[in-house]
């Protein structure tokens, strides 16, 4: 890393950049030069006569898309973009230094013999499939079909959905003769599940990622990830159904055509979106296409084995919501995109994802998305007030107000990550506020000058809410007890010379234990209950680790005018609201709900409260840290 890159990190995170420390410290965990950078992809196979991958169908490209966007066969790269769409649809840069060299794209061996296309078997393949599906449409009746494949399907993902509205029962229903086809999908009103890990007792709150994915039926998948495993993924894809975009950092332009050149263009494609000199491509969002609905994917893990539980030492969290696909051009004309749909394509947009494709996303119904609030960061300097009041921290305190969830009251904050920067009280305060509905403005509008008053302001702050705040990150203790052990734990990651620092709040650190015996958590997560508001909580589950760089710092600029707003990463996340119904009356009566409010809708997978650390990082109670 450059010397001005180095100074841009340290300027946001008073220390050496914590996203250059997890990229090398999973570069090491998977056995690889952490200096690499450069992608090492062999597959050789390439197809000529590209298809366009953002021509999803043709009813979603005839309709309601910009025709000018390009339909050539180049990459949705993103380079052109700020010229291509107007200030609401996308962020304005205040600065755009020039992109820091961190590789995120690994592999670690050939992929020619999996990726490699044969266009006269894909074709056979095809057919053959077709003669077997009109044989058993002819061969089973729509009943007997359902009543073979649907129950086992149902009982492994439905047990910990959100709540669905009640079944009209039989005397309800008119008898008439509906000859449409009946949509049934997983999670039409969505659900927060714990990844699968090998070894553990499944008790309907995990899910696997084939259960994610369901590769039969996938016909396009968006996919990001900050970390890759490729010939994993292919497996877990069958690339002569399903097309893809892949969501990936790429360090300079050669890089990039080094990676378009190592795959069949007319099934990947990539989007690299831009990094404007700042940190990390974190975001793990995933848009998946099938038939009739699409599904929006929102996990804590990056696509490797070991993240979806591969190894049985690791677990993650998720969240999953199906969208149906209107039928009519009139439902479509006729929806009002809620707000996490509208901050879902201002993110895309933000990417560099084609617009096509973007714009097919109004195809589906959002309506069920109006309880749920969709948080996002993404890096460079932000200025206008409608960008900085959607983005990092900001964007939290706005979503959570437009949920109606702002309190003035005292919150309980429980955060789970697994990666910490360089914190300070501002940043925890700045969330805190951010948990109550504050856009940002509360901690900047006090935040004191010079050493001294910063020391006090900080003591105050800590006081007022050191009883409220509990982040949950390992020790080395449970680190070493882990199945994985401390080789397990490689993307976990933390300083000792950040948690030494006196600015550091060491009172807030708790031992995060799983309660899956033996697993080390990848997860992000923060639990929020409200003081005053019985039954009233809500949760984030994401991408965002505890720094700056995840979660951004707002400052008043002189040359603005104004509030501006700096982040280094790309992140996603989702608010989910607790339905007061399932939350039990005693969490309802409860002037302060207790941690098991969540427990029906979004499982909690930490011991709470933990076990505080000792103030001396050589005790027994210590973090678990990688120093390099």
């Amino acid at each position: 890393m450059s010397d001005s890159t180095n100074s841009r990190a340290a300027d946001i995170n008073g220390g050496k950049d914590e996203d250059e420390a997890l990229r090398i410290a999973i570069a090491l965990s998977l056995g690889q030069d952490p200096g690499q950078t450069k992608p090492v992809l062999k597959t050789q196979a390439k197809e000529q006569n590209a298809i366009d991958l953002t021509q999803i169908d043709d009813d979603e490209t005839a309709s309601g898309t910009d025709d000018d966007a390009t339909e050539s066969g180049s990459d949705v790269d993103s380079k052109d973009h700020s010229t291509k769409h107007s200030p609401t649809d996308a962020p304005s840069l205040v600065t755009a230094p020039r992109p820091s060299s961190i590789g995120a794209f690994h592999t670690t061996s050939s992929l020619s013999s999996i990726i490699g296309l044969d266009r006269k078997k894909m074709e056979e393949e095809r057919l053959a499939r077709l003669n077997k599906r009109k044989v058993s449409e002819v061969e089973t009746s729509p009943r007997s079909a359902a009543a073979i494949t649907r129950p086992a399907q149902r009982a492994k993902v439905e047990s910990a959905s959100l709540p669905e509205r009640p079944a009209k029962s039989p005397q309800q229903v008119l008898p008439v003769v509906d000859t449409s086809p009946k949509v049934d999908f997983p999670f039409p009103r969505g659900v927060v599940k714990k990844t699968w890990a090998s070894g553990q007792t499944r008790r309907g709150d995990d899910i696997t990622i084939e259960e994610v994915l369901q590769k039969d039926q996938l016909q396009l998948a968006v996919l990001s990830s900050f970390v890759w495993d490729e010939e994993w993924l292919l497996t877990k894809i069958d690339i002569t159904r399903t097309k893809m975009v892949l969501v990936a950092f790429a360090a300079n332009e050669e890089t990039k055509q080094e990676m378009r050149n190592n795959v069949p263009a007319s099934r990947i494609r990539f989007c690299f979106p831009p990094m404007n000199g700042m940190g990390t491509m974190h975001s793990k969002l995933q848009l998946l296409k099938y038939d009739k609905y699409m599904r929006i994917v929102v996990p804590t893990g990056n696509f490797t084995t070991h993240d979806w539980g591969v190894g049985g030492t690791m677990e993650n969290m998720v969240f999953i919501i199906d969208l149906p696909k209107f039928e009519t051009a009139e439902q479509r004309a006729a929806q009002q995109l809620t707000p996490f749909g509208e901050d879902l394509l201002y993110f895309l947009r933000a990417q560099g994802l084609d617009e096509k494709l973007v714009g097919s996303l109004l195809n589906y119904n959002f309506s069920e998305t109006s309880r749920y609030g969709f948080v996002h960061s993404i890096p460079g300097s932000f200025a206008k007030e409608n960008d900085w009041r959607r983005i990092g921290y900001c964007g939290l305190g706005r979503a959570i107000t437009a949920l109606g969830l702002a309190s003035e009251n005292p919150i309980e904050f429980d955060y789970v990550c697994s990666s910490i920067g360089a914190v300070n009280m501002r940043l925890l305060a700045s969330l805190y506020y951010a948990c109550q509905g504050d856009p940002g403005l509360k901690e900047l509008s006090s935040r004191p000058t010079g050493k001294v008053k910063t020391k006090e302001a900080d003591d105050t702050l800590a006081a007022a809410l050191k009883q409220h705040i509990r982040i949950y990150f390992p020790s080395r203790e449970t680190v070493s007890r882990s199945r994985g052990g401390p080789d397990g734990a490689g993307t976990i990651c933390f300083q000792e010379r950040w948690w030494n620092a006196d600015t550091f709040p060491q009172w807030a650190l708790r031992d995060c234990k799983s309660n899956r015996e033996g697993l080390v958590m990848h997860s992000k997560a923060i639990f929020v209950r409200q003081h005053g508001a019985p039954g009233k909580a809500f949760a984030y589950v994401g991408s965002a680790n505890l720094s700056e760089s995840a979660w951004g710092r707002l400052v008043n600029d002189r040359s603005v005018k104004g509030p501006k707003l700096t982040c280094r990463n790309w992140e996603c996340g989702i608010l989910i609201p607790v339905d007061p119904g399932t939350a039990g009356e005693d969490a309802q009566r409860s002037k302060e709900p207790p941690v098991t409010i969540f427990n029906n809708q979004v499982p909690v997978p930490m011991e709470v409260p933990g076990t505080q650390f000792a103030a001396d990082a050589k005790g027994k109670k210590a973090p678990w840290f990688q120093n390099w």
